[in-house]
């Protein structure tokens, strides 16, 4: 026999939108992570360009970080290979971005690693 129900709407509110936040700040999160890798996928893709057209190291550089205006450029890990002498017409170019992502939600970071590498690489034939 229940004598009072009083206190079960709340109850069920606190469970419901305990939930309801965690799945809203779990989009949200996973939706930063995906805009890093378009920014990174298409920075890739524009330097990988400027490497075929013979442009210098530094110059590919300068294009992953104009094209990567929303990320921290401190933090972009750019790979160039192979090097400017080597890159003759018919070889190909490899551009390799690779850039740390840390979710903002502290019960991700107890579940995740603090950090994930989120990369993106490029191939294109040197003109």
């Amino acid at each position: 026999m229940v004598k009072s129900q009083k206190g079960q709407a709340t109850v069920e509110l606190a469970i419901s939108l305990t939930l309801l936040m965690f799945i809203l700040f779990a989009i949200i999160d996973f939706g930063r992570m995906f805009h890093v890798y378009l920014t990174l996928d298409n920075a890739s893709r524009e330097a990988a360009r400027a490497a075929v057209v013979g442009q210098a190291d530094i110059d590919i550089i300068q294009v992953v970080n104009k094209t990567s205006t929303t990320l921290d450029s401190t933090k972009i890990n750019v790979s160039i290979s192979p090097s400017k002498a080597s890159r003759t017409r018919g070889t190909y170019a490899t551009v390799e971005l690779t850039y740390p992502f840390s979710f903002s939600v502290p019960i991700f970071n107890k579940i995740l690693p603090e950090t994930i590498d989120i990369k993106a690489k490029t191939v294109m034939r040197v003109e």
